[in-house]
Order: C-alpha cells, then structure tokens, then sequence
C-alpha cells in the first residue's frame, strides 16, 4: 500500500515559492520577499502541525450482505467506524480491496447515514484480505494532508460461479432410471430400520424397544436397503494439464473449477450422493443434501489450484462404479485419452478444455461422451447430455 506524502501538491509548491522568494530576496535585496517566504514556510509549517498532531484512534466493523461472494456477483459491505478523537475530522475515506473484488469503496467521512456502506462484485475466486479502512483529512488551505488506517483486515471468500445446468437424461437419473448405480447402506439410524416381530434365534441387541413398548410384543430392528444413486465429479488439476501460474488466474482452469462446482449441486439437486475429488484423490467435497455441504465445496474449490501428478481414473472412483461420472480436465492428448478409463461408470461425461488432434476419438470407445469446454458452461453441459442421450442404449 503506497503512503502518500505529508504535504499535497499545493503544500511542496507553496514550500518551493517559499525557498525561491527568500533567494530572491538576498539576490535582489527585496525585503518584502523575505518576508512573503517566511509567510509561506511558516504556513505550511502550520498546516502539517495542524493534521499531524491531533490524535485519533478507532476500531472498525464490517459486516457482508453474503457469507460467501459469487464471481460475477454483487454484495454490500457496511462498515461501522467507532473514532475516538477531539474533534470529527471531514476528509475521504476508502476501504482497500484486493484485485479480486471490485467496488467504489470511498466516499466522504462523517457520512449523512452515519455508517459506511459500498457495493463489491466478485472477480477472481479465492480467500482475500479486506482492508484497512483509510481517512485521509487534509487542512484548509489544503496544503498538508494525513491518511491514517483504522481497524484489522477482514478475509473475503470468493467461490466460483454455479451455473444452472441441463437436466440429466431420465434413463441415467436418481428417479425411476434404470442405468444408475446404488449404494447399500446398512445401518442402526431411524430413516434405514423397520421393526419387525421376534423371531427366535434373533439376537437381543436388535431389539427395538420402543416398538416393543408401543405394540406390546416384542420387536427387532430389521435393516433395509437404502437407495442412494452415487455420482463422482473429477477435477483434473495435473499441472501438465494447465498453463503454469503467474499473476492472472488461467481462464481454462477458472471455467473448469465453475463447472466442477455447477456439475456437483446440479447432480445433488437431482438426487445423487455427489463425491468431488481431485486428480490425486484428494475429497474436496460431498454433497449428502445437508445445508452447509454446497458451501463447504464452494470454499473448497475457492482455493483450488494446479498442482502435481494425477492418478489412475479406476484407483479413485474404486471398486464401486457410479452412475454419472464428470471428468473435468485441461489439455488432452491421444495417448492420454487413451488411457482414461470410466472405470465401469454408467454415464462418464469428458469435459476438456483444449482437445489435442485425436483425443476424442481414443476417448469415446471406453464409452466417455466428449465435450470441449468452452467460455459457455451450459452450452458445453448440454451438448454431452445431448450427445449421452444418444448413447444411452449402448451396454457397458
């Protein structure tokens, strides 16, 4: 953060003429420069005493109309300033923000409203600093000039943009599909057991007592099979993949970091158990349909970066094979086309961002349905389920 000078544009000119006049006034033997220079000196000396001296203290508050700010979206930041001073200094005041969030954050200080309030819009994801609050007052003859910060620094996390995406084709969806996977879950929860009546040779530590209670025989738990479609999202951040980071974010990677983000809730909304992973195996979220699960993969994904090697397709999804199956990647070659393997996914959708001369064609005989990546999220999404739906009768 640069400090600006003590004295302002007008304070150094009036600084200068001051020195000129009392040179002048020994070459020439004018008396009355001398006397205008001490004037000017004496001025200027005055007005930076006059903002330099007085001393201020504060704490400073913000609060954030959204927990988590949107690329692309507009919040408000209130800013509550508590001054300890003689009097009320009138100035400028502005709230420094970090090249990710852009906002007129300045304005005139003591406000009318007696708060402190500006609009920011998300531009680049990640966590960063807000603050601190500056005022600058400047004397009355606006010859010296004081900034002074106020308060700590507040983090502000941007998330990546969620687009609304395309539905899924019915024959791959949580309702009524017949090409999606489920995974069995057994358990002693209430939403899994049913009682049932006792049967000898059932052991007593299955015994429902409050249905015993309730019904006036004696009951056991009995587990159910719980229907729960499982989907995988795969952000390929292989630092091959991607061009090597410098001071501005990669536009391929910002696109595919927003469609792993816009795949995931989209495949929650519809009913699937969504599992977000990286290249190297790596959970950076699970969507289970609780409330915080969106938020805490938004926040995951805000920090994302290339990095590293990627693994094996087959040795992250496991012995379990989902139904949707969303790989996201960067550039992509023939030969590494070739080796991806859906690893027995019922609907694997391919997303790339740069597909090299023949790497769609080695991908779709595994059964991937390509589809390169583009600035347009939606448009990307809908072309692979248009083109899934026309592979959707194909065995795997």
């Amino acid at each position: 953060m640069r400090r600006r000078r003590p004295l302002t544009g007008r304070g150094a000119g009036a600084l200068v003429a001051a020195l000129c006049c009392v040179i002048a006034a020994n070459v020439f033997g004018t008396r009355i420069l001398l006397y205008i220079g001490l004037l000017l000196a004496a001025l200027t000396l005055f007005s930076l005493l006059a903002v330099r001296l007085p001393r201020r203290s504060g704490t400073v508050t913000r609060q954030i109309s959204t927990d988590l700010l949107t690329v692309s979206e507009t919040s408000r930041v209130t800013v509550r300033i508590s001054l300890r001073a003689l009097r009320v200094p009138h100035g400028l005041w502005h709230d420094i923000l970090p090249a990710a969030v852009a906002g007129d954050s300045g304005g005139e200080y003591p406000p009318e409203s007696g708060q402190l309030t500006y609009p920011i819009t998300g531009v680049r994801r990640g966590v960063w600093p807000l603050g601190p609050l500056m005022l600058r007052t400047v004397d009355p003859f606006g010859l010296a000039q004081r900034e002074q910060a106020f308060g700590e620094t507040r983090s502000i996390t941007v998330v990546p943009e969620v687009f609304a995406l395309a539905p899924l084709a019915v024959r791959v969806g949580a309702a009524g599909g017949t090409a999606h996977t489920s995974s069995t879950r057994l358990g002693q929860g209430s939403d899994n057991l049913s009682p049932r009546g006792y049967i000898p040779g059932d052991s007593m530590r299955r015994i429902h007592w409050r249905a015993t209670a309730h019904r006036g025989q004696l009951m056991v738990r009995q587990e159910e099979e719980e229907s729960s479609p499982d989907a995988v999202v795969v952000l390929d951040r292989s630092a091959g993949r991607w061009d090597a980071p410098g001071a501005d974010a990669d536009p391929a990677f910002e696109t595919a970091v927003s469609l792993c983000a816009s795949a995931a809730v989209h495949l929650a909304s519809e009913g699937y158990s969504v599992d977000v992973i990286d290249s190297a195996g790596t959970l950076l979220g699970a969507l289970r349909g609780h409330e915080d699960d969106r938020d805490g993969l938004l926040v995951a994904l805000a920090m994302v970066a290339p990095r590293g090697e990627g693994r094996d397709l087959a040795a992250l999804i496991g012995g379990t094979p989902p139904g949707p199956l969303v790989f996201i990647t960067g550039r992509l070659d023939e030969e590494d086309a070739a080796r991806l393997r859906p690893a027995g996914a019922a609907a694997p959708m391919l997303f790339s961002t740069e597909l090299l001369p023949g790497a769609a064609e080695a991908a779709t005989p595994h059964g991937w349905t390509v589809a390169t990546l583009g600035p347009v999220i939606a448009d990307a999404w809908e072309d692979a389920v248009s083109a899934r739906i026309g592979v959707g009768d194909v065995p795997r």
